[in-house]
């Protein structure tokens, strides 16, 4: 049976310590930077966190891609030379086209390496929703499962991955698609913030509005605490991401709120990276975890 290599893209923001951590490698996308495509690095090597929101926030419009084909002919075949079975977690499909590309790449590989397979997982995720997907299928494949094991594992936990987000604002929702100008003028102006899930389809779902971004930080907190769930994945054993678009103090106050009210065994606090940052917009603030989506929305 051939070892598995676990693979990801830029969406789950994964940095190098844990890649490291858990023999993961990554895809890269790319974003358009006043007319410029740079890759998104999950390691923020080719631009800081502050200069990417800083932009932001002064008008720059940063659009992003998908994996290009011929990353995943680069990546994939990389460990597939060394004996490698694959399993590629990419962004949720509803988000990315990642996913199918990753597939026909994989199929057109298929002839030249007939004693290996390269099998794509839709997460319905994205961000360290995604990552938290990746890591699960990493430690399966280090326990020595085969790659079809591995895959309908990662499958298996993708239905409990959880998103919570308070976007900063709403505009950068508006410009990607998210949420139409109407709302996202009145929601700036009064002070409306939504709080986002990642629903069945792996769609960004609006399922709340709160007045003020106090009140929205700590509906995150309290919708986390009602969903997370030890029949799913002890709560003991879980590790929370809490991810910011640079703002820390943000980021600093639900972390004290989380090992308050949910006290799992590991907190993460994270970057979003310039391929989800660039749709969520500056200020943006999310939790992730395994657990019920819908427990705390009602569904």
């Amino acid at each position: 049976m051939n070892k598995v290599k676990v693979i990801t893209d830029s969406c789950a923001d994964l940095g190098k310590e844990l890649r490291d951590k858990y023999d993961i490698d990554y895809a890269r996308m790319n974003i358009v930077w006043d007319g410029k495509e740079k890759q998104a690095s999950c390691d923020w090597d080719l631009y800081t966190v502050k200069e990417l929101y800083d932009a932001m926030r002064g008008g720059a419009r940063i659009t992003t891609t998908q994996v290009p084909d011929a990353e995943f002919e680069r990546i994939f075949p990389l460990y597939l030379e060394q004996g490698y079975d694959i399993v590629y977690v990419s962004c949720s499909s509803a988000l990315s086209g990642s996913f199918f590309r990753g597939q026909v790449v994989a199929k057109n590989l298929a002839d030249k390496y007939p004693n290996q397979k390269v099998l794509c997982v839709d997460p319905k995720n994205s961000c360290c929703g995604e990552a938290l997907v990746v890591i699960e299928a990493a430690k399966k494949a280090a326990e020595g499962a085969g790659v079809e094991e591995v895959a309908a594992y990662a499958e298996k936990v993708a239905v409990h991955s959880m998103q919570f987000c308070a976007p900063g604002e709403l505009t950068y929702l508006r410009r990607a698609g998210r949420v139409k100008a109407t709302t996202a003028f009145f929601g700036n102006l009064f002070g409306i913030k939504p709080i986002l899930i990642s629903n069945k389809l792996g769609e960004n779902e609006a399922v709340k509005k709160v007045k003020g971004r106090k009140n929205s930080l700590d509906e995150l907190v309290s919708m986390l605490a009602k969903s997370i769930d030890d029949s799913v994945y002890p709560v003991s054993e879980q590790t929370v991401f809490v991810v910011h678009a640079d703002c820390q103090n943000d980021a600093d106050y639900l972390v004290a709120q989380v090992k308050a009210k949910v006290n799992p065994k590991e907190i993460i606090v994270n970057a979003i990276g310039p391929i989800i940052g660039a749709s969520a917009g500056p200020d943006t603030v999310a939790l992730y975890a395994f657990g019920d989506r819908y427990a705390a929305v009602g569904e």
